[in-house]
């Protein structure tokens, strides 16, 4: 584990996004709530704000990281027939939060597919990546359209 020890502490942003690409049917059956395992953007949400509070627990040299916020946004796009995830995860601390950013959006989506798994196999998971961050001795770092 690389000793963040005499790092100074700041606030720490990142943000990362993920798509889950699915069946028209499928989308229209999470959209309507008419799913029989409940609300699936709803239990993704939660399972995605827990994952980026456990990310140490999955993430060998992982430093454990006392989190200030988390916010999941889970958009489903009829046009592409997918779900859009954006987490946002903040801290003071004295190392960077991406990897919890990362591993909540990956866990979000996970679970959406865990979910709708009995009615549409063929889901996809994609796109998933950080796409800013903030804080520390790097500054702000933003991913370039089109990147």
């Amino acid at each position: 584990m690389v000793d963040v020890g005499a790092k100074g502490s700041s606030h720490r942003i990142a943000v990362a996004e993920g798509r889950i690409r699915m069946q028209p049917e499928t989308l229209t059956m999470i959209q309507q709530g008419s799913h029989r395992k409940g609300d699936v953007l709803g239990i993704a949400r939660v399972a995605g704000i827990m994952a980026a509070k456990r990310t140490s627990d999955l993430i060998p040299l992982c430093h454990p990281l006392a989190l200030t916020h988390v916010s999941i946004e889970l958009t489903p796009d009829a046009d592409h027939s997918d779900v859009h995830c954006i987490s946002r995860v903040e801290t003071c601390g004295q190392t960077g939060v991406e990897m919890e950013a990362l591993c909540a959006t990956q866990v979000a989506l996970l679970t959406i597919y865990d979910m709708c798994k009995a009615v549409d196999r063929g889901m996809q998971i994609d796109q998933v990546r950080l796409m800013e961050k903030e804080g520390g001795r790097s500054g702000h770092w933003k991913r370039k359209a089109g990147q």
